[in-house]
């Protein structure tokens, strides 16, 4: 008998927490579902973070411990993040971009890939791809 698999979550490094938190979920439109406990007064600076966009889910983990984290982001180690891309299944792509114009985003319009996905893409704050697709 297979494995029954009810879902997947992708869990991505951030350098800054709140800042990834506020761009899934402010933006995107993501929900938070579980988290670490709080390391200040802020309640989104926790170094882990489950979010959820209808049966889409990402967890967020801090790249450095508190003690570790650089003033910036260290190139060499975000530096393949533009290599991986979060792939979300999207009914409704040509909607998704309006409502994320709407958020301020420089998007590029929806397209349809050689293979038949209609396809919108968006980065975020760590640079990893994001995209948002069904079936054209």
């Amino acid at each position: 008998m297979p494995i029954n698999v009810q879902g997947v979550a992708t869990l991505i490094s951030v350098f800054n927490m709140p800042t990834a938190i506020s761009f899934y979920r402010d933006i995107l439109g993501f929900e938070i579902t579980g988290i670490s406990p709080m390391l200040s007064e802020d309640p989104d600076d926790v170094n882990w973070a489950m979010l959820q966009l209808g049966d889409g889910t990402v967890m967020l983990n801090t790249a450095y411990d508190p003690e570790d984290r650089p003033d910036g982001p260290e190139a060499e180690r975000f530096a393949g993040h533009s290599d991986t891309c979060l792939y979300f299944g999207c009914p409704d792509v040509d909607g998704a971009f309006e409502y994320l114009s709407s958020k301020r985003l420089e998007l590029q319009p929806p397209k349809v890939a050689p293979y038949g996905m209609k396809q919108l893409y968006v980065t975020d704050p760590d640079g990893y791809l994001v995209c948002f697709q069904c079936t054209a």
